[in-house]
């Protein structure tokens, strides 16, 4: 059977996770967990890859992660290959410590990036001795597990240099004391009833994401025509502009400045119609479309898209023009390729 491709771009967002050979433990003490977050980070700095959560179980962990180089598999395949390298090393043994390959499933931030978050650090919870526990009897043990990012997410004193907090924390405030305890609020609400895997929804297409997401991936990254040089990553999808370059480019075609486009409280249909193109073609998050057009929070950039997308239903003359302004991006994009 041949091998799932792997969907690789700059700024893409994925869930990871590897398991020990036949299930045996990938780690047998507190100096194998330390040796894997040291080795981890060293991986990290190399690669560029920013952390956003983390859990490490006995025989699994699970990383949520973005790669600003669209370098997935490279990351892994070093990562994978220093630890295992130092964990046979340290007990005197040979041959593989995965079971295959590792598993990864590529996330649309907006829509299951905070879900991801909290199944990762529930996971400390789900093994069989804590299973049993109160909800209450659980968030305490979710507190003192020691081997999870879960706790520099509610606390400022437990963070560690290996973790980028502040994205997953925009979803739900910021990185701030209220977003923290949002959080907080978000992971706890997860043990009164067992909260669902988002992974399910990735089975079988390795996308988690709206149908408008994983439907844009496979019409434009998974097709190729007959006679197309096949590669063994899939490294197409790629920006097609850089944000500020958009920025620009749209100023230019509708006439108006930047800094007129971006005014903080300024609800014009071109705002909106830019926040829908830097979503599509700066393969750009809402919080980061926030920051980007005035600061505004990620809720504010759903909202006028969906607004924007409302109109279009009504208003056809809007609806071309918006078109018309793609058609023009994507002209611009084949030049610079």
């Amino acid at each position: 059977m041949a091998r799932a491709l792997r969907i690789q771009y700059p700024g893409a967002y994925y869930h990871v996770s590897c398991r020990g050979n036949q299930r045996e433990d990938i780690f047998r003490d507190e100096e194998d967990r330390e040796i894997f977050l040291e080795k981890l980070s060293l991986s990290r700095d190399i690669f560029n890859i920013s952390i956003l959560s983390y859990v490490l179980m006995n025989n699994h962990f699970h990383f949520l992660l973005t790669t600003p180089d669209g370098n997935l598999s490279e990351f892994m395949r070093h990562f994978n290959i220093v630890y295992t390298s130092a964990f046979n090393r340290r007990h005197s043994r040979v041959g593989h410590l995965y079971q295959g390959r590792y598993k990864s499933f590529l996330v649309e931030a907006d829509s299951y990036l905070l879900e991801l978050s909290r199944y990762i650090h529930l996971n400390a919870v789900r093994v069989k001795a804590r299973k049993k526990k109160s909800a209450k009897g659980k968030w305490n043990a979710l507190l003192t597990y020691p081997w999870s990012s879960l706790g520099g997410y509610l606390d400022l004193r437990k963070r560690n240099p290996l973790v980028s907090y502040e994205m997953v924390l925009s979803y739900v405030g910021g990185d701030n004391k209220a977003g923290r305890e949002e959080y907080g609020k978000f992971v706890k609400k997860g043990l009164a009833g067992d909260a669902e895997n988002p992974l399910e929804t990735g089975k079988g297409t390795g996308i988690v994401g709206s149908g408008d997401f994983v439907q844009r991936v496979k019409e434009k990254y998974l097709k190729k025509p007959k006679g197309a040089r096949e590669q063994p990553e899939l490294r197409e999808l790629q920006k097609v502009f850089e944000p500020e370059e958009l920025l620009d480019t749209f100023s230019s075609m509708t006439d108006i400045p930047r800094e007129k486009l971006c005014r903080r409280g300024r609800n014009s249909d071109e705002r909106a119609m830019l926040m829908e193109l830097l979503y599509r073609f700066c393969m750009t998050t809402q919080p980061q479309i926030g920051a980007l057009v005035g600061g505004v929070d990620y809720s504010a950039v759903s909202q006028a898209r969906s607004r924007l997308k409302k109109k279009f239903e009504k208003n056809q003359r809007l609806k071309d023009r918006f078109e018309e302004i793609s058609r023009r991006l994507v002209d611009l994009s084949r030049i610079k390729i």
